[in-house]
């Protein structure tokens, strides 16, 4: 959530910030709503003020001795006064943060502008594209021979958009779960989580997949629980309502879950084999830091998910997102694209990014100074560390030989602890 301050003081600043995300709410709306809000907050204050003045007389009168009965009539009326305006204020309150909400958060600076995707910007590029003295075969066709995976059962299951990994593949699946936890948790020092997986609305609300994006989620109507569609929501809670110890930050968190997204605006897109699906697993890197910091623990984040990659041998690229390319909560954000030979592009594997004190804000999760005992919002941060489906497909497809097999190069086969797939 955007600070109603910064909005209030400089909306015209906002106005253009917003543009550059392709948004055009309606910030005009909000500052009417903030400047009702503090005018029923002061008229509210005033008529507590005058009944508790009030009823000190009426106490005084009783004392003498005298007649109390047109003091309390004023005073009940006064009450019912109170009443009606604290009812108009709760609700103009409720709409304030009902516009807020749904307003995205402001791109930093530093963002390169663009309108959309292709003026995304290349920041570094590791590793030689494999080379086949044959044509490579796609993932689909690898895990089709090698019995890997088996997308038909999948759908008889669960119907489409789901994986059912089988044999080796489910073996290999896991591996990379595991092996990713503990490269964060020994390398990097990040704490593990293993959290929950269904979500009551206020977390949800608290990362920004609520209210704007609710089509995208799987929803337990029963219960009114929500699937996570990333452990960023349940490990970005862990701290909601919070005041952290600032002598403790930054706060290092990985966690691995399954994530789940109906991906209702895929229409169009490369659905095919691993490449998009329903339910899917990923390792999440969460970062609770000082406002000060978290620019420079942006960039760690991402060269702690590169690490991963480059151990795996994988080519990879990282992506600076322009302006309109910008997730909705993300101030600043770096892709990490993996080369499939197979498939012939560059997947995502991960997206790192600075959401500023926007969650924090949304969860009220705070930080108190030390020095100046200042208590204030911190800024919080994530990134995929990684997602398995299309680093799965990027290994496949690397390392594919012209036996249709897989084998991995000695220290990466050492990494992995899986030597080849046949």
């Amino acid at each position: 959530m955007n600070s109603i301050n910064k909005i209030r003081e400089n909306i015209q600043h906002c106005k253009e910030k917003l543009l550059l995300k392709n948004d055009n709410s309606n910030l005009d709306k909000i500052v009417e709503l903030d400047k009702e809000v503090r005018t029923l907050k002061t008229v509210s204050g005033e008529i507590r003020a005058e009944r508790n003045s009030a009823s000190e007389m009426i106490a005084e009168t009783r004392k003498s001795g005298g007649d109390a009965t047109k003091a309390i009539m004023e005073t009940r009326k006064l009450g019912d006064d109170l009443k009606v305006i604290e009812k108009k204020l709760k609700l103009k309150m409720k709409s304030l943060k009902e516009y807020l909400y749904k307003l995205p958060n402001l791109p930093h600076d530093s963002v390169p502008q663009g309108k959309d995707k292709k003026e995304n910007v290349v920041v570094r590029a590791w590793g030689d594209r494999p080379k086949f003295n044959f044509n490579p075969k796609t993932h689909i066709e690898l895990g089709n021979n090698l019995r890997l995976f088996d997308f038909e059962r999948a759908a008889k299951i669960s119907g489409s958009g789901f994986s059912l990994y089988t044999g080796k593949g489910a073996h290999i699946e896991r591996a990379l779960i595991n092996l990713m936890i503990d490269h964060h948790t020994s390398i990097f020092n990040f704490e593990e989580m293993f959290p929950p997986v269904l979500m009551r609305k206020e977390s949800m609300i608290t990362t920004g997949q609520l209210p704007k994006f609710e089509e995208d989620m799987y929803h337990t109507e029963l219960d009114n629980l929500y699937l996570a569609p990333t452990a960023e929501v349940p490990i970005t809670n862990i701290h909601r309502d919070e005041i952290i110890d600032g002598e403790k930050l930054p706060i290092y968190y990985v966690s691995y879950t399954p994530c789940f997204r109906r991906e209702s605006g895929s229409y169009g897109k490369d659905t095919r084999g691993l490449l998009r699906m329903h339910q899917f697993n990923k390792v999440e890197l969460v970062k609770f830091t000082k406002p000060s910091d978290s620019y420079s623990e942006l960039e760690s984040l991402t060269e702690q998910a590169e690490s991963l990659l480059q151990k795996l041998g994988l080519r990879y690229r990282v992506i600076e997102l322009c302006t309109g390319d910008l997730s909705f909560a993300a101030a600043k954000c770096y892709d990490l694209e993996v080369w499939a030979p197979g498939e012939n592009k560059w997947l995502e594997v991960s997206s790192c990014s600075n959401f500023e004190s926007f969650q924090a804000r949304r969860g009220n999760i705070r930080f108190r100074d030390i020095k100046t005992n200042k208590v204030d919002f911190l800024h919080t941060l994530n990134g995929s560390g990684l997602a398995t489906p299309r680093l799965l497909v990027a290994l496949l497809e690397t390392y594919q030989t012209d036996k249709g097999k897989i084998k991995f190069p000695e220290k990466i086969a050492k990494f992995l602890g899986i030597e080849e797939i046949v």
